[in-house]
């Protein structure tokens, strides 16, 4: 497991205060960044593939990204929330089983107004995850992330840093096989997911057999090393499209793809579109 803090390079897509109501019901979402919220006022819950998680004041949830979940409203809840994105090319909480919710000190409330504050203009003018998960307003919004004043970009990080320590103090290392082998194997596939698919490679860091690795990858991971390095992969593509506009076939060039056209095969086949109607979506949306 790879705990290099170097690895932490995260930006606010989103901030805000908000009070819902009803409308707060959506279904099945799935984004490719993290989010954080802190309630302040009245009850709502969040479903999780393995459970309902009730939301109370005085509390601090977060939902990794690529996490299906389902809000569930049926009267007022206020809240803050706070949407994250990893720069880096292995977002590291991937690696820790986290706490969905922790009990937070008074002073971290002022933190996140502190952040808020930091953040000017970043706040969300839909509770609808279909707008802004994919309108050119994260375009816009990590473009001014970036160009924020040194000291606040600064500031704004240590706070992040503050809240993810908060969930990090009390989660517990992934454990996502028994085998030392594979473990290093799926270390180097999350690091090199830019590069050409080489299950030779991988074989030899295994010190495997081909044949033998992947019969041992799939018993670990219940998937081939080529379904889980392409799964990756598709994460990775995702969250490209929605915070850029580097050409698609750039984008399939750069996290190895050769071929657009089986680029274009296996994001359909994961997400249900092409990469041209998935971006296409993606630019008709607004605000």
């Amino acid at each position: 497991m790879n705990n290099d803090i170097d690895q932490m390079h995260f930006l606010v897509l989103h901030i805000g205060e908000a009070c819902c109501r009803e409308n707060w019901n959506y279904k099945n979402i799935c984004s490719p960044f993290t989010r954080i919220y802190y309630v302040t006022k009245g009850y709502a819950q969040i479903e999780l593939p393995d459970k309902k998680q009730d939301l109370h004041p005085g509390f601090m949830y977060i939902i990794p990204a690529f996490t299906t979940h389902s809000y569930v409203c049926h009267g007022e809840f206020c809240h803050y929330y706070i949407h994250i994105y990893n720069e880096s090319d292995h977002d590291i909480l991937e690696d820790w089983e986290l706490p969905t919710e922790i009990r937070t000190a008074n002073e971290m409330l002022s933190y996140i107004r502190k952040l808020n504050k930091l953040c000017p203009g970043l706040e969300l003018t839909q509770t609808d995850p279909q707008y802004y998960d994919n309108s050119p307003a994260l375009t816009r919004n990590i473009l001014k992330n970036k160009q924020r004043e040194l000291y606040a970009r600064v500031e704004s990080r240590g706070i992040i840093y503050q809240l993810l320590a908060e969930f990090l103090h009390q989660a517990q290392p992934k454990k996502y096989v028994a085998d030392e082998r594979i473990t290093r194997v799926l270390a180097y596939i999350r690091t090199h997911l830019n590069a050409k698919p080489d299950i030779e490679a991988l074989a030899t860091l295994s010190c495997l057999s081909k044949d033998h690795l992947i019969r041992i990858f799939k018993r670990e991971m219940r998937m081939t090393p080529l379904c889980y390095i392409n799964k990756k992969r598709m994460e990775k593509a995702q969250l490209r499209l929605v915070t850029e506009l580097t050409p698609i076939k750039e984008i399939a060039y750069q996290l190895g793809f050769e071929d657009q056209a089986y680029f274009n095969r296996i994001f359909k086949k994961t997400t249900g579109l092409t990469p041209m109607n998935y971006r296409k979506a993606y630019h008709n949306q607004t605000l």
